[in-house]
């Protein structure tokens, strides 16, 4: 069961969260809202260029539509994080380190993608690098640490 967190995360009324709490979740949010976007973008371009099989290929179509489904899932995480759910901010954790190294792997394999794509993906890994350190950190951890 995904419950939220104690008052210390989730707000009663009015927000009592701690000042940074409040910084990091909206930073967060911000964050995998970027990816998202440049994601949505990224398949709105593969769309407009499927006609040109220099710049979009079969991997292009897989990769792209992948990174649009986690970046839907990762801003479902981040808001219902914002909203104090323990599990979310698990599954926040977990998939922005997952996408993040599989964003260094398709930037780092040689031919594999356009460089359209891989300047692409390194944005995404930039956005992401921030969530991962903001997720990560020992005062987010701590404020969703088991009670």
């Amino acid at each position: 069961m995904n419950t939220p967190m104690p008052h210390a995360v989730e707000p009663t009324g009015g927000d009592s969260r701690p000042p940074h709490l409040r910084r990091a979740l909206r930073g967060t949010k911000l964050l995998v809202g970027g990816y998202a976007l440049v994601s949505g973008l990224t398949l709105l371009a593969v769309i407009l260029l499927r006609h040109h099989p220099g710049l979009v290929t079969d991997a292009v179509w897989v990769r792209a539509s992948i990174v649009v489904a986690t970046s839907l899932l990762m801003v479902s995480f981040a808001v219902r994080t914002g909203r104090g759910h323990s599990r979310s901010y698990l599954r926040l954790r977990l998939a922005s380190g997952v996408m993040l190294v599989a964003i260094a792997v398709i930037v780092a394999l040689p031919g594999a993608f356009p460089v359209w794509l891989k300047a692409e993906q390194g944005v995404c890994g930039v956005l992401l690098l921030g969530v991962v350190v903001i997720v990560n950190g020992r005062r987010m951890r701590s404020a969703f640490a088991a009670r």
